[in-house]
Parts: C-alpha cells; sequence; structure tokens
C-alpha cells in the first residue's frame, strides 16, 4: 500500500487494520513497543476507571503545566479532531508529528497486526519520548488489565471510579470491573482508587501483587468549606482550594484522585500549593458540562453511561433552569439507554431523539421506545440526525429554557461540529 503522508489517509488506514476493531491481550503491542525500544524515563501517570478519566487527566496536566512541567498526555477518544489525543506541553500534536509517529510505529511492526488503539497509543509514546517530556499522562482506553495503554509500567496508576460500561467487553458486574480496572496497578507502586466504595476484587488484586494502594476515605480524603475545599493525604495537607473549573460535585472527587497522584510523585515530580491551585482554576475539557451557547443556553455532555448520567443529572439539579430543559439525545447501540434515560427522566420536559453518525448507533426509533417506557406523559420527538434534532429544539426553545444535548461522543461531536462552522 502506498504510504500517504496525509494524516487523514494514515487514520483511514488505520481504521482497516486489524480484522477485530478490539482485540484484546497485550502480547502483540508489548512486541512492537520492545522492537521500537520505546523506555520512557520519565514518570508514568496511567489513569482508568469508567468515568472521570478524561477529567482526572486534564487536571493533572493543568497542575503540572502551573508547576511549570513540560507535560505528554494521551486520552480518547476525540471529539473534532485526532490531534486532541495527543497534547505535549499544553497543545495538540500537529499533524505531521502524528504521521511521522505512525510511520515509525509501522516501520517497527514487521507483519505484527495492531488495532487503530493500539497503534495510536505506540505513536503518542514515540511522540513524548522524541519531545523528552518531564512526565506523560495516560488515559485507558478500556478496561485497563488488557488496554494497550497498560504495556507501559505506569509510577503511579489511578482508578476514578468503578462502574458498569462496555459490560460486552469487561463483564457484567462492578467486581469484575474493579479487576479489570486494577490491571493498570504495579507492584510496590502507588496504586490510587478515587471511587468511595472500591470492589473487593480491585483492593484484593492491589493486595496480591503488593502494590501501595491509596483508597479515598482510607490513606487520603477531601472536605469542603465555603467555595473552597483541602485535601487531606498521607503526608501532605493542601488547603483553600478552588473547586475544579469543571461543572459538577463529583468533580471534587477527580480532583482528589488526582492530588493523591501529585502526592505520590511529589519527591520527582514537586508541585506547591500555587500550582494546584492555578490547575484547578484553569482546566478545561470538551464535551464534558460544556456550554456552547447561551440564546438559548445549550449544554452538552458526553454522558453515554448510567452514572455519567446520574452525575449529569446530580449538576443540572445543581444549576436550576429558570424555564424547562429540553434534551437532545443519541446513543450507541452497545450502551444502557435504558440507565441513562432513567437517570434523567425527572429533569427533562421534552425530547428529541435522534441516531448518532456511526455504525454502532441505535436507531432514535428504538431509543425512542425507551425514553417513553421511562417517560410516557413526556413530549417526544424523532429526528434523523443530531443536527436536526437540536435545530428542533433550538425552534421551540422559550426565554429561560436550556438544551442538553447527550449520550454519546458521536452526538456532541455533531453538534461541536456545526457551531464551529457557525463562528
Amino acid at each position: 500500500m502506498s504510504h500517504s503522508n496525509s494524516l487523514q489517509a494514515w487514520l483511514a488506514r488505520l481504521e482497516q487494520l486489524h480484522p477485530s476493531a478490539i482485540a484484546l491481550g497485550l502480547d502483540r503491542v508489548r512486541h512492537v513497543m520492545q522492537a521500537m525500544a520505546l523506555a520512557p524515563r520519565f514518570p508514568l501517570v496511567i489513569v482508568g476507571g469508567t468515568n472521570g478519566k478524561g477529567s482526572a487527566c486534564a487536571m493533572l496536566d493543568a497542575i503540572l503545566s502551573a508547576a511549570g512541567y513540560r507535560t505528554g498526555r494521551y486520552t480518547s477518544p476525540h471529539l473534532l479532531r485526532y490531534n486532541e489525543r495527543v497534547r505535549i506541553g499544553g497543545r495538540e500534536a500537529s499533524d505531521a508529528e502524528l504521521v511521522a509517529a505512525f510511520a515509525q510505529v509501522d516501520a517497527a511492526r514487521g507483519d505484527t497486526a495492531l488495532t487503530y488503539f493500539e497503534f495510536g497509543t505506540l505513536a503518542a509514546m514515540a511522540q513524548f519520548i522524541a519531545a523528552d517530556v518531564d512526565v506523560a499522562i495516560l488515559e485507558v482506553g478500556l478496561g485497563g488489565r488488557l488496554d494497550a495503554v497498560n504495556v507501559f509500567d505506569a509510577d503511579v496508576a489511578l482508578v476514578t471510579t468503578v462502574d458498569l460500561d462496555h459490560q460486552d467487553y469487561l463483564g457484567d458486574t462492578r467486581d469484575v470491573i474493579g479487576f479489570e480496572k486494577a490491571g493498570i496497578y504495579r507492584a510496590g507502586r502507588p496504586a490510587i482508587c478515587a471511587d468511595p466504595a472500591p470492589t473487593a476484587s480491585l483492593v484484593a488484586h492491589a493486595r496480591a501483587i503488593g502494590a501501595d494502594l491509596r483508597a479515598l476515605g482510607r490513606a487520603f480524603s477531601y472536605d469542603t468549606e465555603g467555595e473552597g475545599w483541602t485535601y487531606r493525604g498521607v503526608a501532605v495537607v493542601w488547603p483553600e482550594l478552588p473547586a475544579p473549573a469543571l461543572a459538577g460535585s463529583f468533580q471534587l472527587r477527580n480532583a482528589a484522585g488526582a492530588l493523591a497522584v501529585l502526592e505520590a510523585l511529589r519527591e520527582r515530580l514537586p508541585v506547591d500549593v500555587t500550582a494546584i491551585r492555578e490547575g484547578l482554576r484553569t482546566v478545561t475539557v470538551p464535551g464534558r458540562f460544556q456550554r456552547i451557547a447561551s440564546m438559548p443556553e445549550t449544554i452538552v455532555d458526553v454522558a453515554h453511561n448510567p452514572e455519567a448520567a446520574r452525575a449529569l443529572a446530580a449538576t443540572l439539579q445543581e444549576r436550576p433552569a429558570r424555564g424547562r430543559t429540553l434534551a437532545v439525545v443519541g446513543m450507541l447501540a452497545d450502551k444502557d439507554a435504558a440507565g441513562v434515560i432513567a437517570a434523567l427522566a425527572e429533569l427533562v420536559d421534552q425530547w428529541w431523539v435522534c441516531t448518532p453518525g456511526s455504525s454502532r448507533a441505535l436507531p432514535a426509533a428504538r431509543l425512542a421506545e425507551v425514553v417513553h417506557s421511562r417517560a410516557p406523559a413526556v413530549p417526544l420527538w424523532i429526528e434523523a440526525d443530531v443536527r436536526g434534532a437540536l435545530a428542533a429544539a433550538q425552534g421551540e426553545a422559550r426565554e429561560g429554557d436550556r438544551i442538553i444535548v447527550f449520550g454519546s461522543f458521536y452526538t456532541v461531536a455533531a453538534v461541536l461540529a456545526h457551531a464551529a462552522t457557525q463562528q
């Protein structure tokens, strides 16, 4: 195949590379990692969990950057551009940097098959090593134990939450999922859990491998006073912290988990409380309770599992609208639509359902049945696509109403892409 040097051509090719989109197991990735001699000398933080991974990674990045460190951050999925997944020193990787790294992986892999995510993970690490970052923050793609990111050994690993999502791959109980998440922990190294009720399987695995388990409510905690809050760790107290600039009181749990990571790294990467305050004040995560318009107020949120939907519901209740709440929702077929809709049903005055632009989309008519079963008396419309649903909701909105768009990265991405053309 001819090697086009455009990023688009590479991504199109990566999408076709491996017969199965998700092939669990680390042997192939480890083989290529060794062929590339990817041996980072900087501290490595790996962040897993059902929800909150992206937020915790963003907080770590913002605080470490405020402290003067050059960070590498690898996250997924992206909303508008693949480049969002790889950030070095706070900026997105350029097309040219990504293409060069993909070519490096391709040259090293020989006839070893890699998935899209495995390819991207090795390419991200190659870029961090080339850029000589001070620290790299890697977000787990799916699960933990068998995720490509886990081919690298974390100096500190954080599990944000353990809840149900991706049951097809990870099992359908919290205990099974907790074991998968705990796979990023390493013997003798700090293993942080910010879930207030860690599963027995996570605790047992951390103990069995001899990890230094630090759980929220035991090794570290936080308390709020007035507008601010205090982190209390194993050996440090960081007081008078601002609430993170991310909506939702649950973000304090993610922030406390991030600070537990920084406490564990403090001999190698010291940060002072000024940098912590600065990072918390300035952190942003696109697609997480992101306000994209004011007339009517329009909020997008990538919530796509019941735990995330409950967090979205709590944030909506913390910030009540003057008028009605109008919901635009599109979901993928492998998600727990009933659980997501149930979490928000009490708060929504009108529904527009649509089919997101993905081969894995749940057809709007099927989603409409789920909404109708949970909220039979609430007005409901079916639209073909996300843009049509949003336009219909905007047409219906009155003074003081707000629109929330949620259910999938694909749903939010369609709205953000459209908004970008309206500037």
